[in-house]
């Protein structure tokens, strides 16, 4: 449901109302990632032994980088990453952010082969032999 459709039923101003929930209400302005949301985004807390490496291309020729959580199968929380470009050092240095116990539980990586991250898998998360 969208802020404007709240407008029909609560007769109020949609536009203003959508205004007033982005500005004051979601605490937009005082999100974390908000320095940094145009490039990459990081949410640890949504990792999983089961992860997925997709690259996307949204709007205008734009490619992404998601990571996401197979066991959440793409309900809430199965966002772990989000990083603008297909270059594997920008994922890279994103996704060294998660914690290394967090890393190395990680079971599996599905990835299409055409994935240009297909090094990430056995570098960040693949526990090193002692």
């Amino acid at each position: 449901m969208t802020c404007r459709t709240l407008e029909e039923f609560y007769h109020i101003d949609g536009h203003t109302f959508e205004k007033q929930y982005k500005e004051v209400l979601s605490g937009y302005r005082n999100w974390e990632q908000l320095s940094h949301a145009g490039e990459w985004m990081l949410f640890p807390e949504n990792m999983g032994p089961y992860l997925a490496i997709d690259e996307t291309s949204l709007s205008n020729g734009e490619l992404y980088t998601f990571v996401t959580n197979r066991d959440a199968c793409t309900r809430e929380c199965s966002l772990v990453a989000v990083v603008a470009g297909t270059k594997s050092e920008d994922v890279i240095a994103v996704l060294q952010r998660i914690d290394e116990e967090s890393r190395y539980a990680v079971k599996e990586v599905t990835l299409d082969l055409r994935c240009r991250c297909v090094r990430l898998y056995g570098l960040h998360f693949l526990k090193p032999a002692v």
